[in-house]
């Protein structure tokens, strides 16, 4: 199929509207849709696979069984609906659109229920047997961490242990049967809203506690390890033999997709300059694995003049590459990110061997269908968004007229040909990273601003250089010759972590946003949807619905106070948007989380070392004046007992009163009281002391799903 703008299709007269009912105005706005379908009728197959998602999406969005069934009703409606207009576009596009919208919210309800498991209701320690079903190391942290599959009757299914590398023994691995004494929990809802929902996580993988093995597991059965797993830890032991460090730990990576073995500063610049994308095996490493294959089979079978003439060696160096990707996702162990990319390049060389266009937007289409159909929860997940976001912007972009137009191939000189290369390449990057932006608002609450410049050196130096270098030291290694080229390649992976050093550490590198409302985060979506997907000028009214979602998230507020579910960690934000802690030996984890929710690029401060506030051993009170009114914090910090006079007085004195405990009845503050009764409630919540005082909380983010928290 041949992508270009909207044909000029010559459409013969449409018959007049049916009935006489309808004014003479709706007549011609719905003649005028039937024509923009009509021209447009290429795309409509891909607003199906939308449809779908969105029908996903609305049950993930609303909050209850009363609204997805609402949801439901109006999503029929609109599918009968379209049956009232026989013969026509519109109808067939609305009943297609609606059955498509209902069969996602459907299954997606269906699922959530079908995976439904016994979850742990409060912190214990117990002593469990169970199978090892999944093993991730963390070399970086010291430990690893083990998904047990357990028997017990009234236990979960499946719990997440993590074991420390010194409690670690041989055998420990998939398949292995153990005995551990662990500090169980059950699995950690949102910490405050608009964070990651770790526990809609692993809802849908049946997964019902989490904790810490507080002694060495016993094995009573060792790990079987195959052929694979056995030469996947091979393979990561003997790359981490030949690089040390972070070179060591992204070249493993590449390798076997185990990203345990990068440090936390590595880690950390790598997200900050955009670059993090390359440590999860994913497209770009599958298409250079497939590509790399396709190429060298191609120009050693044309060697032969035989095969030559013969043979169609496209086809053959397809298949080539087929098994060689394939090969790769197995050695990476498989994750989803890996797989998925790797059934896309499986559909590309399909469509090779086929003759028909390889890269489409009706490819991208199908694959996302397939996914969605399949597990429909990674619809809301970061990776697959990221995924299908960056593959259809850049297909969209290619499609453009003007793109083929000014950046296409044509017959002229090697320099011009280079310069026109480097000009696609750094617009791909542009739109790539204005396709992307909207996601990492919403998800992480920061964009980096030179990631367009970092993608376009490590990019190609990770591709044509890195991978190139890292096989064929390991191809070498088998005759001990890899020395010089395991050198090179360490010296290539060190310019890769300097320049994310560098761009992540530049003033400004990243921008940080608040908690994008979920509506704006839609609104930015459905308008990039709608101007990706369209191929006519209809395609610019895109343009206002991101406008909008983009002005809306920019606009939003910062909360004033953060308090985690517990009680146990409070977050208030200075005049200049710094947060300050209550606790200041909080862990890297809490302080990250903090600091993003508040749009805050660095290191939350002490509460205890502020002008602002009176801090004892027991408690601390702030004053914070925030649109010309003063407010009084008593936040208790301790869990021994306060004199009953001093600490009515003091709540009595203060608008809101915050503790990890229960607090008397008698403990009345002017505003409100968020003790560990009223916290198990909420959730953590997000304060707001503005104009308009108000208080958001995870309860209201999570509503009524499954794997909300315990009320």
């Amino acid at each position: 199929m041949e992508w270009t703008s909207a044909p000029n299709t010559v459409v013969a007269p449409l018959p007049p509207a049916h009935g006489t009912f309808l004014p003479a105005k709706i007549a011609r706005i719905g003649a005028r849709i039937e024509l923009l379908l009509e021209g447009e009728r290429t795309q409509l197959p891909l607003w199906f696979v939308a449809a779908f998602g969105f029908g996903i999406a609305c049950w993930f969005a609303l909050g209850s069984p009363q609204q997805w069934r609402a949801a439901g009703v109006v999503m029929a409606a609109v599918a009968v609906a379209g049956f009232t207009l026989p013969g026509r576009r519109l109808g067939r596009c609305m009943s297609m659109g609606g059955a498509a919208a209902l069969a996602g919210l459907a299954l997606v309800w269906w699922r959530a229920d079908a995976v439904a498991a016994v979850r742990l209701d409060h912190p214990q320690v117990l002593t469990v047997s169970g199978r090892v079903v999944e093993v991730e190391p963390r070399p970086a942290e010291k430990d690893i961490r083990l998904t047990l599959q357990l028997a017990a009757p009234g236990l979960p299914e499946r719990i997440r242990i993590t074991v420390a590398d010194d409690k670690s023994a041989p055998g420990l691995g998939e398949g292995a049967l153990v005995t551990v004494r662990a500090r169980l929990q059950p699995p950690p809802p949102m910490m405050l809203p608009g964070t990651h929902d770790f526990a809609r996580d692993l809802w849908f993988r049946r997964i019902g506690a989490v904790g810490r093995a507080l002694d060495p597991p016993v094995i009573l059965s060792p790990a079987q390890t195959d052929d694979v797993d056995a030469l996947r830890h091979r393979l990561a032991a003997h790359i981490q033999s030949r690089l040390d460090g972070g070179a060591g730990g992204i070249a493993t990576a590449l390798a076997t997709g185990d990203q345990g073995g990068i440090g936390e500063d590595d880690a950390d610049a790598m997200r900050r300059s955009g670059l993090a994308h390359l440590l999860s095996v994913s497209g770009l490493h599958i298409a250079a694995v497939v590509g790399a294959a396709m190429f060298l089979s191609l120009h050693l079978l044309a060697l032969s003049q035989r095969l030559a003439l013969r043979v169609n060696l496209v086809l053959v160096s397809a298949g080539f590459g087929a098994a060689a990707g394939i090969a790769y996702t197995v050695m990476t162990g498989m994750q989803v990110p890996t797989v998925r990319s790797c059934i896309a390049a499986l559909l590309v060389l399909a469509g090779m061997a086929m003759g028909r266009e390889a890269i489409s937007l009706r490819l991208v289409a199908v694959g996302a269908l397939v996914v969605m159909a399949v597990r429909p929860e990674s619809l809301v997940g970061a990776s697959f968004q990221l995924s299908f976001a960056a593959v259809t912007a850049i297909i969209a972009f290619h499609a453009l007229p003007w793109t083929r137009r000014h950046l296409g191939p044509r017959e002229e000189s090697v320099a011009f040909r280079l310069a026109r290369s480097v000009a696609g390449l750094i617009a791909t990057g542009l739109v790539v990273e204005i396709a992307l932006l909207p996601l990492a608002m919403f998800h992480f609450h920061k964009a980096g601003l030179y990631g367009v410049a970092a993608n376009l050196v490590v990019i190609p130096l990770t591709t044509f250089v890195v991978m190139p270098l890292e096989a064929a030291a390991l191809l070498f290694d088998a005759v001990g010759l890899g020395g010089p080229l395991w050198a090179a390649c360490g010296w290539s992976l060190h310019l890769v972590l300097y320049i994310a050093h560098v761009v992540g550490s530049a003033p400004g590198a990243v921008t940080m946003v608040p908690t994008v409302p979920t509506w704006a985060f839609g609104l930015m979506v459905g308008g990039g949807l709608w101007l990706l997907l369209w191929q006519g000028a209809v395609r610019c009214w895109g343009l206002l619905a991101l406008a909008a979602g983009a002005i809306a998230a920019g606009l939003s507020p910062v909360p004033d106070m953060l308090v985690t579910g517990d009680g146990r960690h409070l977050a208030l934000v200075r005049d200049d948007g710094v947060p300050v802690l209550l606790r200041d030996r909080s862990g890297d984890f809490v302080r990250d989380m903090m600091s993003e929710a508040v749009a805050f690029d660095g290191d939350p401060l002490a509460l205890d070392q502020q002008s602002m506030a009176r801090c004892s051993r027991d408690a601390c009170i702030s004053d914070l004046v925030k649109a010309g009114k003063a407010w009084r914090i008593l936040a208790i910090r301790s869990k021994d007992r306060i004199d009953w006079a001093t600490l009515t007085a003091a709540c009595a004195d203060a608008d809101l009163v915050i503790a990890e405990r229960r607090l008397p009845q008698g403990c009345r503050p002017r505003w409100t009281k968020l003790d560990r009764a009223a916290l198990e409630r909420t959730g953590g919540v997000s304060i707001y002391l503005g104009s308009e005082p108000g208080i958001v909380t995870v309860a209201d983010a999570l509503a009524d799903h499954p794997w909300r928290f315990s009320q």
